[in-house]
């Protein structure tokens, strides 16, 4: 099986089309979901940040899915430091907030 394209997922979150967005968030965060290896390999593809962006100003799904990719990125302790550094914390708070 060939590795998976972390960094082809990560380029695709800053894509306009909403579908697409939102599969890369969807895809990201199951793949973060599998192993800690593939939590590791996403964030420093760069992904951090563009679905912190997401949780912010994506379609109702990009939203939902970039922060469940999120939630299971900071299943890894730097990646949780990685997350607050990037300002993530307020934009997922907003978004329990706002439903």
């Amino acid at each position: 099986m060939a590795a998976p394209r972390f960094p082809q997922l990560v380029v695709a979150l800053g894509a306009g089309d909403a579908g697409v967005t939102e599969a890369a968030a969807r895809a990201l965060s199951k793949l973060a979901h599998e192993n800690d290896a593939n939590r590791v390999a996403i964030a420093e593809a760069g992904a951090i940040a563009p679905l912190i962006k997401l949780v912010r100003l994506g379609s109702d799904g990009a939203k939902c899915y970039a922060a469940a990719a999120l939630w299971n990125l900071a299943d890894n302790d730097d990646n949780k430091v990685a997350i607050a550094a990037a300002g993530g914390i307020a934009p997922l708070v907003e978004l329990v907030k706002s439903g």
